[in-house]
């Protein structure tokens, strides 16, 4: 019986934290991993495992949470020969007693200020993960975890490579989110919802009491086995040593009340020992804790209206009749923050948008990694004074979950609820020794977590979000799989990359008819043969061909070049009228009076 079979009737007991005991019970702490015992002192890793044998356990983690090349300072040959040694040791403990014992093969998270990127985090998760599964381990547990997104690609290898039960466990504060800022609803769902994740749960981060409470308004019957693994408790700070205070009768009180809810796995985390886990099972054996079938929980759904956004805002509140409804094409307008204190300029230009009966005026975020004003606080300072609709755009480069949940939230605040939601461009490299980019997440990793904030903060009155669109990135099929992947976690339009082209608009024509994504074609009415050729060779993924660059003269006055990327514009539109939902204009210097003899 493996051990997805053994949780359809039975509950299973797992066993307490390693690290915290291993500490406490042999002293090392500060910069010494409990992890490196497995090679360094076996006999101790092996002596522990067998306590919480002892103590009932029918499955024991590895001792490898921390096992990764920044966690113990060392290559990842060692690491992988130092998680073949935890697995081994594990097995060893497991055969003392008759029953079956399940391994669980413990990943935790690589610590975020590592200095490693998306990419190699993601590798090593695959490679500590196939030598686990290599090494015959019942479930490949991956613990602690704030987010998903980063384990998506790893849990499909693995399934695909073996068939090796995956278990995904995240860890949430005592006001249901992880340090990235998702809400403990979300990655339950997110993971309960991917076909390569066997088991969810939550460990580590809140005590026996806040778990409780935390399950209590969560749907249990997620279609998936759930496990629970609280902390003892919260730790104090004596002697350069976090202790955790004895809480065994609190602890088993609660954990009695979420078996009552449908835990199909508990045990402990973080200040847990196997006295902790010893009463667990005896009050199992005695009957006292008896697996119950899942509570389900209903969401409550907020009373409330149609979602109002810009894309309904022009046909709702801008006077349009029904018949010019049908064919409006929607017109947004990007503004470039100043780069110092004066927004003379930008407020110039907005007062100007006003009367042209733009749609929506937009914002980027630093865009090309260069400091420029807030988009937020900018997009707020023009809609005060002007009532004109704005989208600041966000990007993932410089702020971390929790900051970004922090400006969005404000936005609301001030009536700010459209946003333009991009990965971001990578910081120069002459600033990359004082500037470092977070990246937290890319584009659709961010769009899950608005999402989240609709279902959870905005419900009732949610914002608002789209994506970007480059038509010039050599692999199309990677760009349509990009949008599927946005309009699944939310994404309700996209802005393109300024359209040159027939051929690009073609590509731009059948993404759309592939996704059924809302698209506003970009324009940018070059202004010179200079702005073109500036745009061409030093703006990464804009593409301008060299018939394009030839129609503006060397030596064209400034009301030549304007005429005649006003020229190009309209041409534009009419090319991509067929398909185009709107168009996004970006003017170079802010020359927004163009948009008036390009659009009637």
């Amino acid at each position: 019986m493996n051990i997805l079979e053994s949780m359809k009737d039975k509950l299973l007991v797992a066993d307490g934290a390693f690290g915290t005991c291993y500490v406490g019970t042999y002293g090392e702490q500060g910069t010494v991993a409990p992890e490196l015992a497995n090679m360094r002192h076996p006999e101790r890793v092996l002596e522990i495992h067998k306590e919480y044998v002892k103590a009932g356990a029918g499955l024991i983690r590895t001792n490898t949470f921390a096992a990764n090349t920044a966690s113990l300072d060392a290559d990842m040959d060692y690491v992988i020969s130092n998680v073949r040694a935890a697995v081994k040791i594990a097995k060893e403990a497991a055969e003392v007693d008759r029953k079956k014992i399940y391994i669980a093969g413990d990943i935790g998270p690589i610590p975020a200020d590592a200095g490693l990127t998306l990419s190699e985090r993601v590798m090593q998760y695959k490679l500590l993960g196939e030598t686990m599964q290599d090494m015959g381990v019942d479930i490949v547990w991956f613990e602690t975890f704030p987010e998903f997104n980063v384990l998506e690609t790893v849990v499909k290898h693995l399934k695909e490579r073996k068939d090796t039960p995956v278990m995904v466990s995240f860890c949430v504060n005592q006001f249901g989110y992880s340090n990235c800022g998702f809400s403990a609803r979300a990655l339950l769902s997110q993971a309960a919802g991917n076909p390569d994740v066997d088991c969810v749960g939550f460990n580590c981060g809140v005590g026996p009491y806040h778990m409780l409470q935390l399950m209590k308004k969560l749907d249990m019957d997620c279609g998936k086995p759930v496990s629970i693994m609280p902390n003892a408790g919260y730790p104090k700070f004596t002697q350069s040593r976090l202790v955790f205070n004895d809480n065994k009768e609190g602890f088993i009180d609660k954990i009695q009340d979420i078996v009552a809810l449908g835990a199909d796995i508990v045990g402990g985390c973080c200040g847990t020992n196997p006295e902790y886990i010893e009463q667990i099972t005896s009050r199992v054996v005695s009957g006292d804790i008896v697996k119950t079938s899942k509570v389900h929980v209903e969401r409550q759904q907020a009373a409330g209206g149609e979602k109002d956004n810009f894309l309904r805002d022009r046909q709702k509140h801008g006077g349009v009749d029904s018949k010019k409804s049908e064919t409006h094409k929607l017109i947004a307008v990007e503004l470039a923050p100043p780069v110092d204190v004066n927004d003379q300029k930008l407020l110039d230009a907005a007062h100007i948008l006003k009367q042209s009966h733009v749609d929506v005026v937009t914002f980027p975020d630093s865009p090309s990694g260069r400091t420029r004003a807030d988009s937020i606080l900018m997009a707020e300072k023009v809609h005060k004074e002007t009532g004109l609709r704005v989208m600041p755009h966000l990007c993932c480069r410089d702020k971390n979950a929790i900051a970004i949940r922090g400006s969005v939230l404000g936005a609301q605040l001030n009536g700010i609820k459209d946003f333009l939601v991009i990965t971001g461009d990578p910081v120069p490299v002459m600033f990359r020794q004082t500037t470092r980019s977070v990246f937290n997440f890319d584009s659709v990793g961010m769009m899950k977590l608005l999402q989240s904030m609709n279902e959870e903060v905005f419900n009732g009155d949610e914002i608002t979000y789209g994506g970007a669109v480059n038509q010039n990135r050599m692999n199309t099929k990677f760009e349509v799989d990009r949008i599927k992947r946005k309009m699944e976690a939310g994404a309700e339009f996209f802005l393109t990359q300024p359209v040159f082209s027939r051929e690009q608009a073609q590509i731009l024509r059948d993404m759309k008819a592939e996704t059924g994504a809302a698209i506003l074609v970009g324009v940018m009415p070059l202004v010179s043969r200079r702005n073109a050729l500036f745009m061409k060779n030093e703006m990464a993924g804009i593409e301008i061909p060299d018939d394009i660059i030839e129609r503006y003269g060397e030596n064209a006055t400034r009301q030549e070049g304007e005429d005649c990327g006003i020229q190009i514009a309209r041409e534009i539109l009419e090319y991509t009228n067929d398909f185009a939902d709107g168009y996004y204009f970006s003017f170079p210097f802010n020359r927004v009076h163009m948009l008036a003899h390009i659009v009637d």
